[in-house]
């Protein structure tokens, strides 16, 4: 690694944590990513669910370059009609199960959550938040403060006081659903946990989530930041799981690679934020014509080839060739979203540094520091699949 460079990085580039991965990226290119010294390395994080049509897809580059070209950002969000902006508005609505059709442009997965709960609070006229234990859905204030207690107080004890009226239930246990009453303006919920280490629902748990939701009035939000664009093996988790949502958020793969965000409703929920006050939430750069641009470019792209008809299978091939491995628990898993489990931390942290001499990038959850993650780009080959999973075994061997 050029030495200076690392030295400035660690100076001058603000630190997330004391040890930081320091891999100097050169290049990168569907499955893989190169250093300058020409080490590749297999990617199965994906920028955690971003890269979902693989590094530098040509059709997003195209897009990037032509929009780049023509304009960038003209006037702060909702003013000006932006081709690119209605364009991928209209084509996500077109998409997405009835009645969310009304979609708001943001720059990231946190502020679309900090969107839809301001939304939700704003149409429902009531306070209080209930989330999911063992949740991630951002580092700013309001969606830090849907960490779920007690597992979310090492992440965010530190920065009290947050959101007042919030409270996390157990995810997949139907007799809390209790809890959820008529003082509930929302209730945020990943359809399959990301961070607490790939939890899918139990059969039949959002079907009673919604219901209780419609019980007492309170809308129910979907943080499908990590599960949206073809990563569970249909376009959107909640397709798979059969239950539509109030307020949807999207980003990560939702920009193809560049930074977007949004959260739709339908039209009924959103127009609460026109008046009383208006200009109830601003944006100067969401839904920036590049980044809409790339986004609906990598949408076309996985609709067009079938990307996500071919993830199921993908994800199962991942499964059948790890599963007998001694050294691992058990795989959890929703279409190419999967968790390794080792069982021990110590584990896991050793396998991390076995990947790194073996060409892997993978990555930890932030509830789960005993199972590894899989989330390669949607585009990884079969035979890319097998390769990568003999790489990783022969990591477990030594372990």
């Amino acid at each position: 690694m050029n030495t200076i460079l690392r030295k400035q990085f660690l100076a001058h580039v603000g630190q997330t944590s004391p040890s930081p991965m320091l891999v100097e990226v050169e290049r990168a290119e569907g499955s893989f990513f190169y250093t300058p010294e020409g080490k590749r390395y297999y990617d199965l994080v994906a920028g955690v669910s971003v890269s979902n049509v693989g590094h530098c897809n040509p059709d997003v580059v195209r897009a990037v370059q032509e929009q780049a070209a023509r304009y960038m950002h003209v006037m702060v969000y909702g003013e000006l009609v932006e081709t690119p902006q209605v364009e991928y508005a209209a084509r996500i609505a077109s998409l997405l199960p009835a009645p969310l059709e009304s979609v708001y442009f943001v720059n990231s997965g946190a502020e679309a959550v900090e969107g839809a709960l301001k939304l939700a609070k704003r149409f429902t006229r009531r306070t209080e938040i209930v989330s999911m234990r063992r949740a991630y859905h951002g580092s700013t204030h309001g969606a830090m403060s849907m960490m779920g207690a007690p597992e979310g107080e090492e992440w965010k004890g530190a920065f009290r006081p947050l959101l007042p009226d919030v409270q996390a239930v157990e995810f997949n246990d139907f007799s809390e659903l209790e809890r959820i009453t008529r003082r509930t303006a929302c209730v945020l919920a990943e359809p399959v946990q990301g961070e607490a280490g790939v939890r899918p629902p139990r059969p039949g748990y959002l079907d009673a989530l919604r219901r209780r939701c419609d019980e007492v009035g309170a809308l129910l939000i979907f943080d499908e930041i990590q599960t949206g664009m073809g990563r569970t093996g249909r376009l959107f988790a909640m397709q798979k799981y059969g239950v539509t949502p109030d307020i949807v958020c999207l980003a990560k793969a939702f920009g193809g690679g560049m930074p977007l965000g949004a959260f739709v409703a339908r039209h009924e929920v959103m127009d609460t934020l026109q008046e009383n006050p208006a200009l109830g939430h601003i944006t100067t750069f969401g839904g920036h014509p590049v980044c809409c641009a790339a986004g609906l470019a990598a949408l076309n792209y996985l609709v067009d080839n079938k990307v996500v008809e071919r993830v199921e299978t993908k994800g199962a091939l991942y499964e059948m060739l790890l599963k007998d491995h001694p050294a691992m628990r058990e795989i959890r898993r929703s279409g190419l979203l999967l968790a390794v489990e080792l069982g021990e931390s110590a584990k896991l942290y050793r396998i991390m540094e076995l990947f790194r001499e073996a060409g892997i990038l993978s990555d930890w959850f932030l509830f789960c520091d005993t199972a590894f993650r899989i989330s390669p780009p949607l585009t990884i080959s079969e035979d890319e699949v097998r390769e990568s999973a003999a790489l990783i075994r022969s990591c477990l061997d030594r372990l």
